[in-house]
């Protein structure tokens, strides 16, 4: 199971592994982590990927999680024809392209908490244009009813723009940062039903 950014991932990946034995793995976005040497407020690494270039940075995110994939699908210990993806706000960011990317590859995602519409500096509304009508796999998409970011119609937009058959929404109230233990429930039910069956 491949997992991106979001609060929580170690609390998450436990679920998983201990619950579900599903194993998760989580790399750090650009310009996060181990990939600067000191952590950046949210305004200063979207001016940095402004400079490098929203869709370079987006690619080289891609190219890292196909290369996560391919070092996953060769381990004795994952099946990989049942590895999923879940991300959320950023993990959204660079998740929806990474899910286009990878196809069939992947069993299904878990995405959400972003939209066609931010109050934030970088515009992903023409990326996502491009890359959600070529998602197949299925989707739960979940929106933060009162997200300060994201408005609530630019989410569903995004949601109807994804191609996949089956793809569901799921809705919390509470702002951006807010996550319901019933959201994180019906993720990992979601993901456990398509990975399990």
């Amino acid at each position: 199971m491949v997992t991106s950014e979001l609060t929580g991932n170690f609390c998450l990946a436990g679920v998983f592994a201990g619950v579900s034995q599903l194993a998760a793995v989580a790399i750090d976005g650009p310009f996060h982590g181990d990939r600067v040497s000191t952590p950046l407020e949210h305004y200063e690494y979207q001016k940095q990927m402004v400079a490098v270039g929203v869709d370079k940075v987006i690619d080289g995110m891609i190219d890292d999680w196909c290369a996560t994939l391919d070092a996953l699908s060769r381990l004795n210990t994952i099946n990989a024809n049942r590895i999923a993806y879940i991300g959320f706000s950023m993990g959204t960011r660079f998740g929806l392209p990474y899910v286009a990317a990878a196809g069939s590859r992947l069993r299904c995602a878990v995405l959400g908490k972003n939209g066609m519409r931010t109050s934030a500096a970088l515009n992903m509304a023409p990326r996502f244009t491009h890359d959600a009508p070529k998602i197949t796999v299925p989707v739960l998409f979940h929106v933060q009813w009162d997200d300060e970011l994201f408005p609530r119609d630019g989410q569903f937009e995004l949601f109807d723009l994804l191609g996949a058959q089956d793809k569901r929404l799921i809705a919390f109230s509470g702002p951006h940062s807010t996550t319901a233990p019933a959201a994180i429930q019906a993720w990992c039910e979601f993901i456990t039903y398509h990975l399990t069956e």
